[in-house]
């Protein structure tokens, strides 16, 4: 059957566009983009076996353009065309922050180091720097480590916090077990972090640890 052939309840646009794009599954965002199945197949199953063989949204989204084009289903031009999705996603991420968002809703933060960090499959440190206003100055990757943990390096935050005259930093890292419980050594260096910027009068608004599903606040949790 047809998507056309649905209850109208049931169509994954109008569903869309009388609820929210909130109100739809995995299988049914992913069958708008597809626009179509393959043959013998409604989108929505071929997103659905998609979502399957890549082990879920994070599994397909995690790939590159050159990796999406190999999944049957995709091909080059849907290939093309997810990877230009996701880069917006992150350009709009991306310009609320250089709008003061940072503070503001905390969540947009969340998400862009989420957006940037999910996919590593090492560990890495990242920062966001920021001005009086909480605008976002830059973002930089600055320290890479193994499977198990990487060495981060205060004095390194500091110098560069100093070249983009940042007012404020928000940092954030990965666990790419998917486990995003903040460790002893995240506490840690948190604590060094903060003290060390605060000698330049540079505050450490948050530090996010990535994994699966939301990022966490080391801010929410009471631990900067």
């Amino acid at each position: 059957m047809h998507i056309h052939d649905w209850p109208e309840h049931e169509r994954p646009r109008e569903k869309l566009l009388r609820r929210g794009a909130g109100t739809l599954s995995d299988a049914e965002l992913l069958a708008l983009f597809l626009g179509s199945g393959l043959r013998g197949q409604d989108a929505v199953t071929t997103a659905r076996s998609l979502l399957a063989d890549t082990g879920g949204v994070r599994g397909l989204l995690d790939r590159d353009a050159t990796g999406l084009t190999e999944l049957h289903g995709l091909g080059p031009a849907r290939a093309c065309r997810l990877a230009a999705a996701l880069e917006l996603g992150s350009r709009h991420l991306a310009g609320q922050l250089q709008r003061g968002e940072a503070m503001a809703n905390p969540d947009v933060a969340a998400r862009y180091f989420s957006q940037r960090l999910r996919a590593q499959r090492r560990e890495v440190f990242a920062a966001l720097f920021l001005d009086t206003r909480h605008r976002s100055l830059a973002f930089e990757e600055l320290f890479q480590g193994s499977i198990d943990g990487s060495e981060v390096h205060p004095r390194e935050v500091v110098r560069r916090a100093l070249a983009h005259n940042a007012a404020a930093v928000i940092v954030g890292h990965n666990h790419p077990s998917g486990n995003p419980e903040p460790s002893a050594a995240d506490r840690t260096v948190t604590q060094r972090l903060k003290q060390s910027l605060a000698l330049m009068d540079i505050r450490l608004l948050d530090h996010f640890i990535v994994g699966d599903g939301p990022a966490v606040s080391m801010a929410a949790r009471g631990m900067v």
